[in-house]
């Protein structure tokens, strides 16, 4: 009997700039995971400046590279996250890194996450590589990114129109049509708008096997409160603890998870508050948030995008308190989905704040769910990224059956 014969592993890069918060990463570790389920030949590594990046777990054919990380600074600047130099300094090693990496890896398709040319350019040189090699580059783009007043100086700053131009077969807009277009406002963009794919929004599903003793520990029927990585949620969940200690009757329990980014003064903080109130249980990180969420009555959360795909995934109920600042990419976020049916959206402005919590909390667990109202194709993301990878890199003949 003749064996079968072996793949060519087909190498896709991926590059992910940021270090605070784990919506880039998350995002790409989805995406990632998509790919080396539908083809068995294909294998992802990621670039990242994660410091978590370790705490998760990777499917077989995906890999990273961790590089020293960077964070950013209330005033939008950045600094190195844990070496003692320069930020220049700092930034020449990711360079460097990045290249070489590409160089050694020799990916097939290159597929960068929201900043066309990577933190303050560093993976230009990279790009530029490729490109001479023939090697496709994708851009990733969240469905909302900031007002246009904000939005259009930084790109026009960065040069981002030309750098898509340039280097980019293609952008893939990880959102629907009916939320609107990221790029509408900004000038230059129609000269890219045929390189635009709305994918739809990426879909979680819960792991094969995964273990999370918080589950087991969890008081029911629960609200679970995630402000994401934690690093600019402890207004909100500052917020909802005020109206869990002036209601000791909500309907509700509650689950708090803090996130790995809340400073630990805040998390003790909230720690002790929670440890007065039967009804609340708080925790500081869970790997697998998707175990959490199938299990939850209703979700309260910012409005970052990941955290916004996992609630229409396991089609939870939920109330959004979005930032404003210094982005208001959340805020959009929240204004078009409550227009469309699928959540609620407070004001964090708004003088009655308390109250109007306190009134959606109760009723939280009443609301219909998302899914009633969702567009057709709403939650298509992954398949369509697959189904697009097949023209990028002509995969056709190597989709896994089943």
């Amino acid at each position: 009997m003749s064996q079968p014969e072996s793949r060519t592993p087909r190498r896709i890069l991926m590059y992910s700039h940021d270090t605070f918060g784990l919506g880039h990463l998350r995002r790409c570790r989805a995406i990632a995971h998509a790919i080396v389920d539908r083809y068995k030949s294909a294998t992802v590594l990621i670039l990242t400046g994660s410091p978590i990046i370790g705490s998760f777990s990777f499917k077989a054919r995906v890999d990273f590279v961790r590089i020293p990380g960077v964070i950013k600074l209330h005033n939008g600047d950045y600094t190195s996250l844990s070496l003692l130099q320069d930020l220049s300094n700092t930034l020449a090693l990711r360079e460097s890194i990045i290249r070489h990496t590409a160089e050694v890896f020799d990916p097939e398709l290159f597929i960068v996450d929201k900043e066309p040319l990577g933190l303050k350019g560093e993976i230009e040189p990279t790009l530029e590589m490729l490109k001479e090699k023939g090697v496709p580059a994708v851009l990733g783009l969240r469905d909302v990114l900031d007002t246009p007043e904000l939005l259009a100086p930084e790109w026009e700053q960065k040069k981002a129109i030309e750098a898509i131009e340039r280097y980019y077969s293609r952008i893939w807009v990880y959102g629907d049509r009916s939320m609107g277009n990221p790029l509408e406002t900004i000038p230059g963009q129609a000269r890219i708008e045929s390189k635009m794919l709305y994918t739809g929004y990426l879909r979680r599903s819960l792991p094969s096997t995964y273990t999370s003793l918080n589950l087991e520990q969890v008081q029911r029927p629960y609200i679970l409160v995630t402000p994401g990585g934690g690093g600019d949620g402890i207004e909100m969940v500052d917020q909802v603890l005020r109206v869990y200690e002036s209601d000791r009757k909500m309907p509700l329990n509650l689950l708090i998870v803090m996130g790995p980014f809340m400073p630990s003064e805040t998390q003790e903080a909230f720690q002790h508050r929670a440890a007065q109130l039967e009804q609340v249980g708080i925790i500081t990180f869970d790997n697998c948030m998707e175990a959490l969420l199938q299990d939850a009555s209703g979700v309260v959360a910012m409005g970052g995008y990941n955290t916004f795909c996992e609630i229409l995934s396991f089609d939870k109920q939920s109330v959004l308190l979005p930032r404003k600042v210094p982005r208001q990419e959340q805020w959009l976020r929240a204004k078009k989905a409550e227009a469309l049916g699928l959540t609620s959206c407070l004001d964090p402005d708004s003088p009655d704040l308390e109250q109007e919590l306190q009134s959606a909390l109760s009723q939280l667990h009443l609301k219909q769910p998302p899914s009633g109202q969702m567009p057709p194709n709403f939650m298509s993301g992954l398949e369509t990224i697959c189904l697009d990878l097949q023209e990028l890199m002509d995969v056709e003949d190597e989709v896994a059956c089943g």
